[in-house]
């Protein structure tokens, strides 16, 4: 095999360009509310055949690199969520994904037969492909609007689990296993590989997490590698198994973020950007797969159509019926519904059918291309205003502090690195106020550059960062009330430890 080195530069060169680019556009991203998939997918358009001319019509590859970038999401998206914030939301999360998951189809695939005249097979396919919520674009969006936990726990749980049940409905759609084997045997499919996945996750995380907590890794660098590396052994394991490697890899993120692991904040981090480096190229990958020369008139009219069927009767009806195992107002619900946030995955999802050569898979992936452009830059924009009438809206928490974590293996403690924040509450407050748990302590303060050992008068400061030792079994609590001061501060006081 022969590798033109040039081109090889040449290609680094407008990877590293575009990629740079890319980062930039957060920023505008963040201003305006909307995902950056958005910008991103334009980017594709614009670099693709309509623009410098740069074509891309392998769905194959596009269906291979498409699966990979969701499996760095969904790991991302694990190990960044909270559990106690996703808990007490879980039963609705996981119906959503799943009864939600299958009203929806439904009643898009009926509304857009009947309303736009598609063929049923096609029509079904539209709504599975729509169905699932965008796990990045929740991730993204969700997290910088003030919601109560319960909201952002069903939503985040949502997005993290329904791509398992689509991808299998697709899967079976495409390759005509539906008409072959009957409802039964197809439901059973599903069932199989969802519960599968989320067995298997769940494994992989606590096996992995006792293993972590035992090797001392000679370089703090290698702990997020190895946290990654068993996200994707959880996919792989999965897969093997013939269950779904999608649930597996967000449960197995799931417990690992959430586990006692030194260097969690740092994990975290490198998460965090792989996944920002799978979007961008999951997303500009899918714009180049679009020719524009393709869309006219009728394909958006047929993306409007079906895109108001899915926001305005499928998504609200599947959420009201998702509810009946978890009851909430009415508001919070319909909020749910608006938040049902569309981005790659319907895109990523349609290169299924495109690979399978399903009988106008193009027309299915112009539509679904169009309408996840139309409705994020309706959608996501306006979800601060949408919670704001519906009074969803909580008091915003921001995020006041930051904490590493390094092992203290000899003694059984931890070593918190705590980083005050411009907005928290921390800053006037003494050393003595905090009231940490008995064994727990403040032993150093960085300020200006300069170190300090503190006494119990000492006040803290914006821009302080603080070493706090703490026994390990304390720990949970330690950096529960540290979060108590940074939000509330001196009242944290009378709530006790």
């Amino acid at each position: 095999m022969h590798i033109d080195v040039h081109e090889l530069d040449v290609f680094v060169l407008w990877g590293s360009v575009i990629t740079f680019l890319a980062i930039l556009a957060v920023r505008v991203s963040s201003r305006t509310r909307l995902p950056s998939l958005l910008l991103y997918l334009l980017m594709g358009v614009a670099i693709g055949e309509a623009g410098l001319g740069v074509g891309f019509e392998d769905a194959e590859l596009a269906h291979a690199l498409g699966f990979a970038a969701l499996v760095v999401i969904l790991a991302e998206g694990g190990l960044t969520t909270t559990w106690s914030d996703v808990r007490p939301s879980m039963r609705l999360g996981l119906s959503l994904a799943t009864i939600g998951v299958a009203v929806s189809v439904l009643v898009v695939a009926v509304g857009t037969h009947y309303l736009l005249g598609l063929p049923w097979e096609t029509a079904v396919l539209l709504g599975a492909v729509t169905s699932p919520t965008d796990a990045a674009a929740v991730f993204s969006v969700l997290r910088v609007v003030p919601l109560p936990k319960r909201l952002t726990g069903a939503l985040e749980s949502e997005s993290g689990l329904n791509d398992a049940p689509t991808i299998v409905l697709v899967t079976i759609i495409s390759t005509g296993g539906l008409a072959e084997h009957g409802v039964l045997w197809n439901v059973g499919l599903v069932a199989y590989e969802l519960l599968g996945g989320l067995a298997i996750g769940l494994v992989v995380g606590f096996a992995g997490a006792w293993v972590m907590r035992r090797a001392a890794l000679p370089s703090s660098g290698l702990y997020p590698l190895a946290v990654m590396s068993l996200c994707f052994i959880g996919y792989g394991s999965a897969a093997a198994a013939h269950a779904s490697g999608f649930a597996a890899v967000y449960v197995a993120a799931l417990v690992l973020g959430n586990s006692d692991l030194p260097h969690r904040a740092a994990t975290r981090s490198f998460g965090e950007g792989l996944a920002w480096l799978a979007q961008i190229g999951l997303f500009v990958m899918l714009g180049l797969l679009l020719s524009p020369e393709r869309i006219g008139p009728e394909t958006i009219a047929y993306a409007v159509v079906a895109g108001l069927v899915l926001t305005l009767v499928a998504r609200p009806v599947s959420v009201a019926v998702s509810s009946i195992v978890q009851p909430m107002p009415p508001r919070e619900l319909a909020f749910i519904s608006w938040a049902g946030l569309r981005g790659a995955v319907p895109i990523v999802l349609t290169t299924i059918p495109l690979a399978e050569g399903v009988t106008d898979s193009e027309q299915l992936f112009d539509i679904v291309f169009v309408l996840v452009v139309i409705y994020t830059v309706i959608t996501g924009p306006t979800l601060l205003w949408v919670a704001k009438v519906l009074h969803v809206v909580r008091r915003s928490e921001p995020r006041g502090l930051d904490i590493e974590a390094a092992p203290l293996e000899r003694v059984a403690a931890d070593l918190l690195q705590v980083s005050i924040s411009p907005v928290s509450q921390m800053h006037g407050v003494e050393v003595g106020e905090l009231r940490l748990p008995p064994g727990a302590s403040v032993s150093m303060i960085v300020r200006d550059g300069q170190t300090m050992v503190p006494e119990r008068r000492t006040v803290l400061k914006h821009g302080d960062d603080l070493l706090v030792v703490t026994p390990r079994r304390l720990r949970d609590k330690t950096e529960e009330r540290l979060r108590q001061v940074s939000a509330r501060g001196r009242l944290a006081q009378w709530l006790g430890r």
